[in-house]
C-alpha cells in the first residue's frame, strides 16, 4: 500500500493561535495583514515538535513501514507498506470489496492510533481507493468547425438557438475586457490545477491559438509515479481546468499537478498536499468532489487541516460546489432521480476554501439582444451581460421538469461551523453552519464551455476540426481561479482565504440595483455581484421537489443555490480593497444557561463605511431562564447584559 498519509494534529493552543493568525492576515489594521507563512514557518509554528515527529517516525519504522516524506508544514507523514503491516500497526484489516461492479480495497474498521501518539496524530487520511469524482459534465455532441479559404477565422456551426462560450465571450459577459485593456491579465501569478492524469499539451496550445490567446504553455508537474493519460472524464477535467484557468487569466503561469492514485490514497489528495506543502502557487483550483455524508468528522477535520495551511500561506483555494444540486451524494452520470441525502461537497465546504456554484443564462427568448449572429476576433459573439438564474438542467427560469439531477451544488454543511466571515449579507441562514456555495458562474449545458481535447482542434486535410462542449461547476471553478489571479496581479499580493473580502464587498451592495435574474433590465454598472434571484438547485427525488418549499430556492442576497451570485469582474478587481477588514468582525452570542436552546439570535452586520459591527435583533432561548447574554468580538468577551424573563 503506497503513499499512505498519516495526519498530524495541532494542539488546542496551536489551533487557537492559527485561527487568530488567519483573522489577522485578513485584517488591514493588524501587523500580520497579508503576512503569509512559508510551509516551513507553518510547520515550526503549528506542527508537532521535532521530537514528537521523530517518535512517530520511529514507531512507523518499527512496524516495517518505509517513510517517504515528512511534509514541510508538519501536517502529514507519507509512508508505504503492506496490508499486513497496516493490520499490525493500526489494528484494521484491508479487504477487497465490490461496489457497483467495481473492485475496491478498503479498511474493514477505523484505524486505531496508540494512546501515546494520539495528542499529535489525528489518524490516517485514507486506507482505501474509493476516490473523489471529476465534476465535469460533457455535451453529447462535438461542435464542428471549418477553415474556409480566404476567411481570417474558421467557421463554427451550432444548432438552432445554441451558443458556446469562448474566452472572448466570457470577457464580455462578465466584464473582464477593461482589465485586459489596462494590462491586468494574470502576469506574475501562478495557478495550480489539482489533477491525477496527464494531458496532451498540444490541445492547450491549439485552444490558445484558436481563441487568439497569447502563447503561454502550461507546465505539467508529476508528483511521484506518472499515471499517464487516463482518458475519459479524468482527461476532460484536467484539460478543462488547465485551458479555462488560463482563459480568464491569459498571462498567468498554469501548473497542472498530477499524482497517481494508489490502493490507499486518492491522487487528488496527493496533488493537494504537493501544491500546498511546496507553496507552488498563488491560487489553486480543484474540480473533484464527494459528499459530506460519506465521511466522518475525523475525515472532515483532516481535509480542513490541509486547506487551513493553504490559507495561512496565502493560497486562495477554489473548489467546484458539485453538479448534482443539493443531492451531492448522487451520481449525475447514472441517476435521473436522487436517492441519497441532502449533502454538500466536502472538498468545497471547509471554512478555508471558496466554493464555486453554477448559473445558467436566461435570454428569455430574446437571443439577438445578447448574442451576435456572427463571430468576431477570438470567436466572440456575446454582446453584453446576460441575465442569470440558478443552474438546473431541469429548469427554465422558475419552471422545472424532471429527467436529470444535473444542477449546481449547494446547501448546509453538517461538518463545519459557520466561519466568522460568512456574515453581513441578507439571506445568509442563521444556522450556525458553513453554507455553500460562495459565488457562482455560468455552468449550464445551455451554453457549454468550449475546449480542445484529443487533438479535436487540429484540422484534417479538409480544414475540419471540432470543439468539445463541457459544463458544470467544474468549468466555473477554474474560470474563477483566473479571476482571482487578476486580483492578485492588481493588488500585488496573494489573498489567502478571500471569502472575507468577497462577503465584505457583498455587504455593501445595493441589491435592488443588482438583480441578475431580471430579464427587463441588466444590473447597474456599479454592481460587483450579479445577484441571482430566480431558480433552485433542488433535483427530482428530493422531498418537496418542484414545490414552493423545495430546497434550495434563490432569493435576494445570499442563497444556498447561487451564493453571492456571479460577478462584474472589473468592478470586483478595482474595488477589491474596499472589502478588506480594518476591524474585528467576528461576533457570536453564547448560550447563557446550561440546557437552554438558542432559537433566535441577533444579527451582526459588518459596516465597512463606519467601520463597525452593528448588532440588531434579540436573543431568545427556550428550556431555561437566561441569566445573561455574552457577546464575543473575535472570540474575546465584549459586553454583558442581564435580562429577566417574566
Amino acid at each position: 500500500m503506497d503513499r499512505m498519509l498519516l495526519v498530524l494534529k495541532r494542539s488546542a493552543a496551536q489551533e487557537t493561535a492559527l485561527q487568530k493568525l488567519l483573522e489577522d492576515q485578513q485584517n488591514k489594521s493588524s501587523p500580520n495583514y497579508h503576512h503569509w507563512l512559508t510551509p516551513d514557518e507553518f510547520g515550526a509554528q503549528f506542527g508537532p515538535a521535532p521530537q514528537d515527529i521523530q517518535t512517530i517516525q520511529s514507531w512507523l519504522q518499527a512496524h516495517g513501514f518505509q517513510i517517504v516524506n515528512i511534509s514541510r508544514g508538519h501536517t502529514t507523514i507519507e509512508f508505504s507498506g503492506t496490508a499486513a503491516q497496516v493490520q499490525d500497526a493500526f489494528h484494521t484489516a484491508i479487504h477487497q470489496f465490490v461496489v457497483n461492479g467495481e473492485n475496491h480495497w478498503a479498511n474493514a474498521s477505523d484505524p486505531q492510533i496508540p494512546t501515546a501518539l494520539s495528542p499529535v496524530v489525528g489518524g490516517v487520511a485514507t486506507l482505501h481507493n474509493f476516490i473523489s469524482k471529476p465534476q465535469v459534465a460533457i455535451a453529447a455532441a462535438r461542435i464542428p468547425a471549418q477553415y474556409v479559404p480566404g476567411s481570417a477565422r474558421p467557421q463554427v456551426t451550432f444548432g438552432s438557438n445554441s451558443y458556446g462560450l469562448g474566452p472572448a465571450d466570457y470577457a464580455v459577459i462578465y466584464n473582464i475586457n477593461p482589465l485586459y485593456q489596462s494590462g491586468i491579465n494574470g502576469s506574475g501569478v501562478t495557478i495550480a490545477v489539482v489533477g491525477r492524469t496527464d494531458i496532451n499539451l498540444q490541445d492547450v496550445a491549439s485552444f490558445r491559438s484558436v481563441f487568439n490567446l497569447p502563447s503561454n504553455q502550461p507546465q505539467i508537474v508529476v508528483n511521484g509515479t506518472d499515471p499517464g493519460d487516463l482518458g475519459g472524464g479524468e482527461e476532460y477535467e484536467a484539460v478543462l481546468d488547465t485551458e479555462w484557468s488560463g482563459a480568464t487569466a491569459p498571462n498567468a503561469t498554469i501548473k497542472l499537478v498530477v499524482s497517481a492514485s494508489t490502493n490507499s490514497t486518492d491522487g487528488v489528495t496527493l496533488s493537494e498536499e504537493y501544491i500546498i506543502d511546496n507553496n507552488l502557487a498563488n491560487v489553486m483550483t480543484e474540480s473533484f468532489g464527494d459528499c459530506e455524508a460519506n465521511y466522518s468528522q475525523a475525515d472532515a477535520d483532516e481535509i480542513s487541516s490541509l486547506a487551513e495551511q493553504a490559507a495561512a500561506e496565502g493560497i486562495t483555494y477554489l473548489v467546484s460546489a458539485g453538479d448534482a444540486g443539493s443531492a451531492g451524494c448522487d451520481n449525475f452520470d447514472t441517476e435521473s432521480s436522487a436517492t441519497g441525502p441532502l449533502s454538500v461537497n466536502i472538498l468545497a465546504s471547509t471554512p478555508y476554501t471558496i466554493a464555486v456554484g453554477g448559473t445558467q443564462f436566461n435570454e428569455n427568448g430574446n437571443n439577438s439582444a445578447y448574442w451576435s449572429s456572427s463571430n468576431g476576433t477570438g470567436y466572440v459573439s456575446a454582446l453584453s451581460y446576460i441575465p442569470e438564474d440558478v443552474w438546473n438542467q431541469n429548469c427554465s427560469g422558475s419552471t422545472c421538469n424532471s429527467g436529470t439531477i444535473l444542477a449546481g451544488g449547494g446547501g448546509v454543511s453538517t461538518m463545519f461551523a459557520k466561519p466568522s466571515w460568512q456574515v453581513g449579507v441578507p439571506g445568509i441562514p442563521q444556522d450556525g453552519a458553513r453554507d455553500v456555495p460562495d459565488v457562482a458562474l455560468s455552468a449550464a449545458g445551455h451554453d457549454p464551455y468550449l475546449v480542445c481535447i484529443d487533438s479535436s482542434c487540429t484540422p484534417n486535410s479538409h480544414g475540419s476540426f471540432s470543439f468539445a462542449g463541457v459544463y458544470g461547476t467544474s468549468a466555473a471553478a477554474p474560470s474563477f481561479a483566473g479571476i482571482i489571479a487578476l486580483v492578485n496581479q492588481q493588488t500585488g499580493s496573494r489573498q489567502g482565504q478571500a471569502n472575507s473580502v468577497l462577503y465584505g464587498l457583498a455587504s455593501m451592495e445595493s441589491l435592488s440595483q443588482c438583480n441578475a435574474s431580471n430579464t427587463s433590465g441588466l444590473p447597474a454598472s456599479t454592481c460587483i455581484f450579479n445577484d441571482v434571484t430566480v431558480g433552485t438547485n433542488a433535483v427530482p427525488g428530493e422531498a418537496n421537489y418542484n414545490t414552493s418549499s423545495e430546497t434550495y430556492l434563490a432569493g435576494v442576497g445570499y442563497d444556498l443555490a447561487s451564493g453571492l451570485g456571479s460577478l462584474n469582474v472589473t468592478n470586483l478587481v478595482n474595488e477589491w480593497n474596499q472589502g478588506v477588514s480594518t476591524s474585528p468582525v467576528a461576533a457570536t452570542m453564547a448560550t447563557p444557561a446550561q440546557g437552554s436552546t438558542l432559537v433566535s439570535q441577533p444579527t451582526f452586520t459588518w459596516n465597512a463605511a463606519t467601520p463597525s459591527s452593528d448588532l440588531s435583533g434579540y436573543a431568545l432561548w427556550v428550556g431555561s431562564t437566561p441569566v445573561g447574554n455574552d457577546i464575543f468580538i473575535d472570540h474575546v468577551p465584549s459586553t454583558q447584559t442581564s435580562d429577566a424573563v417574566p
